[in-house]
């Protein structure tokens, strides 16, 4: 008998592990002046939501990403692999707060990071 794969999502602890990421993260990363004005006129309400799709679907969740394609959204507003990777510390920050595996926190960091020239235009 096998035994089933527990996701990444699910390590976090599945949809509240990832909402408690997520206002966790968003706290810094709005409070940080380097990228707070990429966020000035964002409703945080929808870019939560989206976030959990996003996230949730990254990590191996249930949920599947409705938005927008992520070279389109984030395309002439400037973000330099710089911002990317401030945001990226953020992330790792938090992840590490929360007291995850170091594992997890290295592969959560990953899944989010391969969408790095993405979201700065960047060639790959």
């Amino acid at each position: 008998m096998t035994t089933p794969m527990v996701t990444l999502y699910e390590r976090i602890g599945g949809e509240a592990g990832v909402a408690a990421l997520l206002d966790q993260f968003y706290a810094r990363v709005l409070d940080d002046p380097e990228l707070a004005g990429f966020f000035q006129d964002a409703s945080l309400d929808k870019l939560l939501r989206m976030q959990k799709e996003f996230f949730g679907a990254a990590l191996g969740g249930p949920q599947s990403y409705g938005g927008l394609d992520l070279s389109w959204v984030h395309s002439g507003r400037g973000i330099t692999a710089h911002h990317f990777n401030v945001y990226a510390q953020h992330l790792l920050a938090t992840l590490e707060s929360l007291g995850l595996a170091a594992d997890d926190v290295r592969e959560t960091v990953h899944r989010i990071s391969v969408h790095k020239n993405d979201i700065t235009g960047e060639a790959y």
